[in-house]
């Protein structure tokens, strides 16, 4: 089960990671094993838009990884740092289960982007994810829309902002309820 949250309905980014954080946070709160990662982006100053990303791994109080570099004023490049994003997933995919049988957990994601597009960043958490049968809530970015949904198929359903709370605790309570293959 994979559920994904448009950017654009929640606001745009920082709205998509606000909420995601309220939901990762609640089912927590909730005793719900929850994994992946939620972005903060914190504002230097200005209106240039220059933040810095940075993920929370979420299990156990888990690490903040910082995802982008400071490419100097008037740079017009992308600031992800490919390689931090890389070993923030591989934080992720280290917190997974092994199973249902475990516990099993959902995995929030912050966002499906470029790195996503090729085949990097947290594809690997969300095939591992899927394949042990755990959920995946994710948001996408308008502009990532059909590499979404080429990547995804069948497999994900869009969720209003306000459903998609309910859709973790239903999906959740499904995969426990289906058997390990």
């Amino acid at each position: 089960m994979l559920g994904w949250l448009d950017h654009a309905a929640t606001g745009g980014g920082d709205g998509a990671h606000a909420r995601l954080s309220e939901i990762a946070a609640t089912l927590a709160a909730e005793g719900l094993a929850v994994r992946g990662t939620v972005q903060t982006n914190l504002r230097r100053g200005g209106d240039d838009c220059h933040c810095d990303m940075v993920l929370r791994v979420l299990a156990d109080d888990g690490p903040q990884v910082v995802i982008s570099q400071d490419l100097g004023a008037g740079s017009q490049g992308c600031r992800l740092d490919a390689d931090a994003l890389e070993g923030a997933a591989q934080r992720v995919l280290a917190t997974l289960p092994e199973g249902l049988a475990k516990g099993g957990a959902i995995v929030v994601l912050n966002k499906f982007g470029k790195q996503e597009m090729i085949g990097r960043g947290m594809v690997a958490v969300i095939t591992a994810a899927l394949d042990r049968g755990f959920p995946v809530l994710i948001s996408v970015a308008p502009a990532h829309r059909p590499a979404f949904a080429e990547f995804a198929g069948d497999l994900a359903v869009h969720l209003s902002p306000e459903a998609a709370l309910d859709w973790c605790r239903d999906a959740l309570a499904a995969a426990r309820l289906t058997p390990a293959a």
